[in-house]
């Protein structure tokens, strides 16, 4: 039975690993690079070296920077740091950048809460979030958890600990959460209840 020579069968199962990509794809990927010439394919393996050596986390947001430097939102002196979007990782972040519209900062929290997955307050960037708004001059944060269980405990945790913080001396801080609803060109029909409801819940005046 004529099947795939050894290293190509290992780079098979190591590409199996990326998000997405499932056995035929990683076949298909496997037997394109057989195709490129060796210039390309060392520049792939300098490319994904330099990926894991200079790529890093922002040291103030956590989100992805390079060679431990601050990342090109910190770094801007244009952005508006009385802000804080805070999000579970750092594409989600990115996500939010893509909109074009948000001028502020960010706060990478690295995950979202779960108790049941072993996922607890100290396993998360909540004590430097805390710190950062502790610090003074932060007016606004702006939870950006996903709309899960998960997330949606992280968001709550979120509330509790930062009201405490006001509590205890600290400058108001106004908290908001993202507004959730019906996605641009979409059909009620389609919608699931739970998104129904929140279109509901935070209609606006027409």
């Amino acid at each position: 039975m004529l099947a795939l020579p050894p290293a190509a069968t290992e780079l098979v199962h190591r590409l199996t690993r990326l998000p997405g990509v499932g056995p035929k794809a990683a076949e298909r990927l496997a037997l394109a690079l057989l195709t490129w010439d060796s210039s390309e394919v060392e520049a792939l393996a300098e490319g994904l070296r330099s990926l894991r050596e200079r790529v890093t986390e922002c040291p103030q947001c956590g989100c992805l920077a390079q060679d431990g430097e601050l990342c090109m939102v910190c770094s801007d002196s244009m952005r508006d740091a009385a802000v804080l979007c805070v999000v579970e990782t750092a594409l989600d972040a990115i996500a939010v950048e893509r909109g074009g519209s948000y001028e502020g900062m960010y706060h990478v929290l690295g995950g979202a809460l779960s108790p049941l997955r072993g996922v607890l307050p100290e396993d998360l960037r909540l004590d430097a979030l805390l710190a950062r708004v502790s610090e003074g001059g932060v007016r606004e944060v702006i939870v950006a958890t996903n709309p899960s269980p998960d997330g949606e405990a992280t968001a709550l945790y979120l509330k509790q600990e930062l009201a405490a913080l006001s509590e205890q001396g600290g400058s108001p801080v106004r908290i908001t959460r993202l507004a959730r609803g019906l996605p641009s060109g979409g059909h009620l029909d389609y919608a699931d209840p739970a998104t129904l409801q929140s279109a509901l819940e935070h209609r606006t005046e027409l």
